[in-house]
């Protein structure tokens, strides 16, 4: 339209000259000079459509080339950070996860990565290009009036101070916002994973004002910032109009020595200074704290990782290693940082192959921390014996893919049953359906409409905890290694199905070496031997027969806190356990 609508001006103004010449030409002009006028004003008229047109192509070319590439750079630098970031996180250290909330992770995922796909890009083209307009502006200004530049320079220093100063404080504010910003996100994550609980104790309203407290407070920083953003403004408007006030009336001063075009250039490009220097500072202050969640995002790319703390002498196992799934734990301490104390201390133990072993305690004991030392969850010192092999010389990857573990609570991901069953695609379907039916769900399976394909949940949420419980158990007796762990599997199932586990548990392991943490004392009682752990040390190893026999025992006065008809039961069971095993 642009175009279409010069030409016609263009032609219009042509036709207006052009009859202009014609009624002042007297009448006895030949007509060989009036075709020369005529062909010199259309080949006028013709260069200056053909200089428009080539300025406009080469505009609308420059413009889709700046946003293809900034589009493409911008893109591919965010999915390097975000990618980079996803793969430290997932292999750093538990600590890392024991020392940063859920809503720190989430925030760092979320709220920073909007930041860098979303502001960031927009606010780095805008800042560049009023740094060019200014520039511009200001080179206009000196070319009219030299001794201009000395205001313009004195402006430039104040709108810098202004400036250093909206910058420091934002940031201040921006990192208040986000401490205030994690607490929200932590609590709504908790109370959603909490849901059934809150509404069983009718709890919601305190729930409810907790949040609006949460919210309250991350409100209130976020509504500091949007003030001191209108308060930088109105300080940059008032500093602007008094440069424009000295500029005109400069101007009004010495108007007779200069021409009157440049004074108009220069006052047109100086009145857009209002919107466009605050527009153009508030855009690069935005840029320089955006880089924030930049610096906070690169902080998650170089978080420690777990095989950095691994011996350089890495061996690979031999194929069917574990054989027998002996264990022996030599002068073996554990702690989680090197700032922390020890949770496990002077550990000197040996499991055979195929025993059952049941580990006790009270909370604080060791009992979780004792079997995240196999997996090497923590700061290993000493020596852990597997078969021969010292699990600290060995791949992570090697270690934990030979040992299975059911945890209390079950963990299932979004995805089918057959990726929950077999993640690595490694056994074939007739595998995964005898996997199913030993602990009978395979007509439950078998029904759902996709099979093995059928869709869990996140957490398999659209599955009962008993039916989570049985895959995670299918999934174990699927990978059929030598070493079983069990956190109390049947701590949060009906008796029905914990029964079910547990004959699973005898008739398909009892070839492998089983270590159950017990949170009930029940579970245990039948086991070869009985772990009892007091303050991270180990303080009674034994049958749970010969435990029971010493009064003064950890053990035995553990059972009597049961209750004296539970302490007659479970006396009664390792007695009978005892006589059938000797």
């Amino acid at each position: 339209m642009n175009i279409v609508y010069t030409i016609f001006r263009v032609n219009q103004e042509i036709y207006e000259f052009d009859k202009l010449l014609n009624t002042s030409q007297s009448n006895d002009t030949s007509m060989s000079s009036d075709s020369y006028s005529i062909s010199l004003l259309s080949n006028f008229q013709l260069n200056n459509i053909t200089v428009y047109v080539f300025l406009m192509v080469v505009t609308i070319l420059s413009t889709i080339v700046r946003s293809a590439s900034l589009v493409k750079i911008t893109t591919k630098a965010s999915m390097n950070l975000h990618n980079c970031m996803l793969n430290s996180t997932i292999r750093t250290t538990m600590f890392f996860f024991n020392t940063n909330t859920s809503g720190q992770i989430l925030t760092r995922f979320s709220k920073d990565m909007e930041a860098v796909d979303k502001i960031l890009p927009d606010s780095f083209l805008d800042a560049f290009q009023i740094l060019l307009f200014n520039i511009a502006t200001i080179f206009i200004v000196g070319y009219t009036n030299i001794y201009l530049l000395i205001p313009t320079f004195i402006v430039v220093i104040i709108i810098y101070k202004l400036r250093f100063l909206f910058f420091n404080t934002s940031q201040s504010i921006k990192r208040l916002e986000g401490a205030t910003r994690s607490p929200v996100l932590a609590h709504m994550n908790a109370s959603l994973q909490g849901l059934t609980t809150i509404r069983a104790f009718k709890v919601e309203n305190i729930l409810s004002r907790e949040f609006d407290k949460h919210q309250d407070l991350h409100s209130s920083a976020s509504h500091l910032c949007t003030c001191l953003i209108l308060g930088f403004g109105f300080w940059l408007d008032i500093t602007c109009i008094i440069y424009i006030s000295i500029v005109i009336f400069s101007f009004l001063v010495i108007g007779n020595n200069v021409y009157g075009g440049t004074i108009g250039l220069a006052l047109t490009q100086i009145m857009g200074l209002i919107g466009r220097i605050q527009w153009g500072i508030r855009q690069s202050t935005i840029l320089e704290s955006q880089m924030v969640p930049v610096k906070r995002i690169l902080e998650y790319t170089h978080l420690p990782l777990e095989d950095s703390n691994q011996s350089t002498n890495v061996k690979n196992p031999p194929k069917e290693w574990p054989y027998s799934g002996k264990i022996v734990f030599k002068d073996f301490n554990l702690r989680y940082s090197l700032n922390s104390p020890y949770v496990l201390k002077d550990l000197n133990i040996e499991i055979g192959s195929m025993e059952k072993i049941g580990i006790v305690g009270r909370t604080g004991a060791g009992k979780s921390s004792f079997i995240g030392a196999l997996f090497r969850l923590a700061l290993n010192e000493g020596k852990i014996i597997i078969d021969g092999v010292d699990i600290h010389e060995l791949m992570l990857k090697d270690l934990r893919s030979k040992l299975s573990i059911i945890p209390q609570e079950p963990v299932l991901f979004s995805g089918t049953m057959r990726t929950n069953l077999d993640p690595f695609d490694e056994y074939p379907d007739h595998d995964l359906w005898n996997a199913l039916d030993e602990v009978e769900l395979k007509n439950f399976v078998d029904g759902l409409p996709g099979g093995l394909n059928s869709k869990l949940s996140s957490s398999g949420s659209n599955f009962s905890v008993g039916q989570r419980q049985l895959v995670c158990l299918a999934r174990a007796i699927l990978q059929n290694n030598k070493i079983l762990i069990l956190d109390e599997a049947t701590a949060n199932v009906d008796p029905l199905t914990d029964k079910l586990i547990q004959n699973t548990i005898r008739n398909k392991f009892k070839n492998c070496t089983v270590l159950t943490i017990a949170h009930r004392i029940n579970t245990i009682m039948d086991s070869d031997r009985v772990l009892v752990m007091d303050f991270g040390k180990i303080v009674e190893f034994d049958h749970p027969y010969n435990l029971l026999k010493n009064t003064d025992g950890y053990f035995y006065k553990m059972v009597e806190q049961t209750g004296k008809d539970t302490a007659y039961y479970l006396h009664s069971l390792v007695s009978q356990s005892y006589t059938t095993v000797h």
